[in-house]
């Protein structure tokens, strides 16, 4: 412990060190990089509800498959509806790197506050869009139950699925629009 304090007060009386410190704080938090941090929010947040919801329906899909393999294309819907709110948080994560210049190699110098806006902009569909995957892979399920004692009843399993996707794709929409009307430099 004592050579731990020395070392951060040796570093800390370091004159040049400490520049270098701040330098690397500065870019580390540049707006470019809040940015980034709020695409990345968009993704992981949407994908992890997603990845949870599909993995939740298609535990229902492999019994239902037990006891009647011919139902597996009516579940095969049911069990990809909550994976779009991970591609919701893709598209916005690919309109903020668009947006950016990241693609096309023209990065402008963002201050803070835009790369904050960024993030604020890929909080609606990294938010909505992870819990609506959740609850949607619940409704889900519980339709795979369904084709399990009324095989002809996939239409309302799917519809009752789908009113949830309904605020997935508000949340979509909403990040899509604050996206668009982002700062760019």
């Amino acid at each position: 412990m004592e050579n731990l304090l020395l070392t951060i007060t040796a570093v800390a009386e370091n004159e040049e060190v400490r520049y270098r410190f701040m330098d690397f704080i500065r870019e580390l938090t540049s707006g470019v990089n809040i940015a980034l941090l709020g695409a990345a929010i968009a993704v992981i947040l949407s994908g992890i509800g997603s990845a949870i919801a599909v993995g939740k329906v298609g535990e229902a899909v492999s019994g239902l498959m037990t006891e009647n393999p011919n139902l597996f294309g009516k579940a095969l819907v049911l069990q990809a509806l909550p994976g779009t709110q991970g591609l919701y948080g893709f598209i916005i994560a690919f309109m903020v790197l668009l947006r950016l210049g990241i693609l096309g190699g023209n990065i402008p110098d963002l201050s803070f506050a835009s790369g904050m806006y960024y993030v604020f902009a890929c909080l609606p569909v990294a938010i909505g869009g992870y819990f609506s995957a959740l609850r949607q892979g619940r409704v889900a399920a519980s339709g795979v139950m369904l084709l399990s004692k009324q095989p002809d009843a996939a239409g309302k399993a799917i519809t009752s699925a789908g009113l949830v996707e309904l605020y997935a794709i508000f949340a979509l929409i909403i990040s899509l629009l604050f996206v668009l009307q982002a700062p760019v430099a």
